[in-house]
């Protein structure tokens, strides 16, 4: 197969895996925010049946990168393509198995700990799978990387919007009453038929032309384990690229969990919420995939600092323009979150990463420097309930963000422009010259 169908392909089955990855991940983060604190944590407080939902939810952010650094290990050692088809399957057999979990009231403690450890395997699962898709993309691609490694990060949005939908459409069929009784099961068990697709579709990619040749250069194996390889020799880049994708995690839970629930607070019906994520999700698409094609031109470093100076100050924007109880200035805010200003910091992510690393320990590199960012998506939503509890008004939580954003500006301007690094070049990364 020609080298551009085959790019073609391989950004395809990167998109659709992410799609079908994040809408099992965060199908998670929605029900968490509007159903598991009625059905896994009966007999709390609302407010802290709400915060222990919003915990498990956060489980799966702090179990990513330890998905990270098994497949990425794996993946860097046999191939991307083999740790990309068990992830999926991992992450299907899992959110199967959430929609036949039973409730507190028929099992009692054990039904929030197997939602737990569920959760868990979620996080595992989508902490591997990032990394191997955009490598996949990044690594076919001989121009425009940015660009086609973005599609990877576009399918979180649209694994938002499809789960969202699935909810939705799942409560309008069947009722408020069933929908809490047995309802929100549905969409879960959905799971299994995308994993069908997703797993046939990731079948028809060849390997990284990138990996194959320094498998040819290197051997099958390093003496090394790529994760020591990626903590002793580029430890400055691990840490930054961390500290630059924090906020963009951050806002992105701001601006879907947290919001979800401090929406409905606000006097919003759960629909009108979901409704007003759901566009911003779909607008978000466009917004990924053009920011990180900018990226290309103008590079990593423009792009992703322009984003986090403008969502520093969107933050105390946003909670104002929800608090307004008008359900058209509660669209627009989520529009303005999530399709111009996040877009900014992190559409070209998954590029920067990528470009970090050299190729004998890239997976393990870019997916444990992406997934040690998102814990701040992950306890973000936690961390702002729990201010709420505290009587703290939004500001404070508009000051976190912003905080966030001083501290991935920072880490920005102390990384290199790696817009202009050649991938096929096996110790590229060794040439980098630091700012």
């Amino acid at each position: 197969m020609s080298e551009p169908a085959q790019l073609r392909r391989a950004v395809a089955s990167s998109f659709l895996g992410s799609v079908i990855e994040y809408y099992d991940f965060l199908l998670y983060a929605t029900a968490s925010a509007v159903v598991f604190s009625q059905v896994f944590f009966t007999g709390l407080d609302p407010l802290v049946a709400t915060v222990a939902s919003l915990g498990t939810f956060a489980t799966g952010y702090l179990a990513r990168p330890l998905g990270g650094v098994i497949f990425g290990h794996f993946g860097d050692r046999l191939g991307r393509k083999r740790m990309l088809v068990l992830t999926m399957v991992l992450m299907g057999v899992a959110s199967f198995l959430i929609g036949v979990l039973p409730t507190y009231r028929q099992i009692g403690a054990l039904a929030p700990v197997g939602l737990v450890l569920l959760r868990v395997l979620q996080g595992v699962a989508v902490g591997g799978e990032w990394g191997g898709a955009v490598l996949m993309s990044a690594e076919h691609a001989t121009s425009r990387r940015g660009l086609w490694a973005s599609f990877t990060n576009a399918g979180a949005p649209c694994g938002m919007l499809l789960s969202t939908a699935a909810l939705t459409g799942t409560a309008a069929v069947v009722g408020e009453e069933a929908f809490l009784a047995w309802g929100w099961r549905v969409p879960f068990l959905l799971s299994i038929v995308l994993l069908g697709l997703g797993v046939f579709v990731r079948l028809k990619v060849e390997e990284s032309p990138v990996f194959r040749a320094a498998q040819r250069e290197q051997g099958r194996s390093s003496r090394r384990p790529p994760l020591f390889e990626v903590l002793r020799n580029h430890p400055r880049p691990l840490l930054l690229g961390i500290g630059a994708g924090l906020a963009a995690f951050v806002a992105q839970a701001t601006l879907t969990t947290f919001v979800l629930a401090y929406g409905v607070q606000a006097g919003f019906t759960r629909q009108t919420v979901l409704n007003g994520i759901t566009v911003s999700s779909a607008c978000a698409v466009v917004g990924i995939i053009g920011w990180s094609a900018v990226s290309d031109r103008l590079g990593r470093r423009p792009v992703l600092l322009a984003g986090v100076v403008v969502m520093a100050g969107y933050g105390f924007v946003l909670f104002p323009m929800i608090d307004s109880g008008d359900r058209v200035l509660l669209t627009l805010a989520l529009v303005l979150g999530q399709a111009v200003v996040h877009p900014m910091m992190y559409g070209p992510l998954a590029a920067l990463y990528t470009e970090l690393f050299r190729t004998g320990a890239r997976y393990t590199g870019a997916s444990l420097g992406y997934q040690l960012a998102s814990v701040g998506g992950g306890l973000a939503p936690v961390f702002f309930a729990q201010l709420q509890k505290l009587g703290l008004g939004t500001g404070a939580v508009s000051g976190t963000i912003a905080a966030f954003c001083a501290l991935a500006a920072v880490c920005v301007l102390l990384l290199p422009e790696t817009s202009r690094h050649d991938l096929a070049s096996v110790n590229s990364v060794n040439s980098v010259k630091e700012p």
